[in-house]
């Protein structure tokens, strides 16, 4: 099935008789006919046992959104914070929080060449972490240029693709090894629930990174960095995860473990509202990118802008790297910074009708948001700089409104700015 298909019917088959719509399964529980069958289940949970672990509505959409982004296996999570972003929440949770637990991020430019993050590379180095497209600076990742130097270096490339969804970009063709995604943007598009999920590509060879990093040891005494896949999980009686799992080791762990022990697992009826939003996710993303260019080019040719960033517009930074990774378009969303600093963009913010201010963005109504007031907030001037944000940048996010009625909107605004 090509994508568009996909979208409408991956994840999901009734049987005779059976409902059309995936039916929402709202229990924690369900029941078996022996207590050797539940024995067996916590030896190895591959059937829905407890709703922490897996229901059949969540598990319909994972394997929806496997098939959407050519992975092997999905895992939802309760928060796109739980599957993992680089916006100002995750500054926090890479420089902070995880500082915190003894893990230690280290930040490099993503446009850094590969010497650079040569040089940044440390022996305990264990994954390399990026995102299609940055938000809210927008920049385009080299997928295949990081791809290539995480597997130089035998770790994992990570990355975050939830403002290009798989519709516009799908990593793992270009070698990324796990995706992750906050749902809660396009995926749901309709500002209806909070979410995540993370995909496994199924290709990184846990095998043979741990094989050349023996000298690694951990706080265990196990050698190698990836020690916990190849070892027997005592947490459930010894079972080795590459063996018994092969191409699915990393998702199948991370639902038996982790989705275990930090119990951030979505309710079945937030699964439900998801996926509503991903049957109709190919058609609204190409209308996203045909509204904001429009909107991009209008911002770009209006004397109050003093610059735009949108990847799908010539001229951009990033531009070549959208024709080739972003070739259908570079979502909804814009960064622009307006004439007349923090003041002005405050103005503009709040003499805007038709788009709301809200902490959201890549919703089906058009919303706008001040990085530098808001998401952001936590960042020291210094920070706000490096990662590319003055105090006139706007995100300005399209919706499926008429894109003539969205540039009506901000026209009337620029007037009182």
């Amino acid at each position: 099935m090509r994508i568009e298909t996909q979208c409408l019917h991956e994840g999901y088959t009734p049987k005779n008789g059976e409902p059309r719509v995936v039916p929402i399964v709202q229990s924690t529980t369900y029941c078996f006919d022996s207590t050797e069958h539940i024995a067996q289940l916590f030896d190895m949970p591959t059937e829905y046992m407890y709703s922490r672990f897996a229901n059949p509505t969540c598990d319909a959409v994972e394997k929806k959104i496997a098939a959407l982004e050519g992975g092997v296996g999905a895992m939802l999570t309760s928060s796109g914070q739980a599957a993992s972003t680089i916006y100002g929440g995750t500054i926090n949770l890479f420089g902070v929080t995880l500082k915190k637990l003894g893990i230690e991020c280290i930040w490099v430019d993503g446009d850094a060449s590969v010497e650079e993050l040569q040089k940044a590379f440390k022996p305990n180095t264990k994954a390399v972490f990026g995102e299609t497209i940055a938000n809210p600076a927008l920049s385009v990742c080299d997928i295949e240029k990081l791809a290539t130097f995480a597997h130089a270096n035998h770790v994992p490339f990570i990355i975050d693709n939830t403002f290009a969804t798989p519709i516009l970009c799908r990593p793992f063709e270009w070698g990324a090894d796990i995706v992750t995604h906050s749902t809660t943007k396009y995926m749901d598009g309709h500002a209806l629930q909070v979410g995540g999920v993370i995909v496994d590509g199924g290709k990184f060879d846990w095998n043979a990174a741990n094989e050349v990093s023996q000298e690694y040891e951990g706080f265990d005494g196990s050698k190698g960095k990836f020690a916990d896949f190849i070892n027997p999980d005592e947490s459930y009686h010894g079972v080795e995860y590459t063996k018994a799992f092969g191409p699915m080791a990393y998702i199948i762990k991370a639902r038996m473990q982790f989705i275990r022990d930090f119990g951030c697992y979505p309710s079945a009826h937030s699964a439900f509202l998801l996926n509503l939003g991903l049957e109709t996710l190919a058609v609204r993303m190409k209308q996203y990118c045909v509204n904001a260019k429009r909107v991009a080019q209008y911002f770009k040719d209006n004397d109050k802008i003093l610059s735009v960033s949108y990847p799908a517009l010539s001229g951009d930074k990033y531009h070549e790297l959208s024709k080739k990774y972003l070739p259908l378009g570079s979502s909804g969303v814009i960064s622009f910074s307006i004439k007349g600093g923090r003041s002005a963009a405050v103005r503009f913010m709040d003499s805007l009708k038709l788009a709301s201010n809200v902490v959201h963005v890549a919703d089906i109504r058009t919303c706008v948001l001040h990085p530098a007031s808001a998401t952001h907030r936590q960042l020291s001037e210094e920070q706000l700089v490096a990662a590319g944000i003055d105090g006139g940048l706007i995100r300005f996010s399209c919706g499926l409104e008429s894109v003539d009625d969205i540039l009506a909107d901000i026209k009337q605004a620029l007037e009182k700015v």
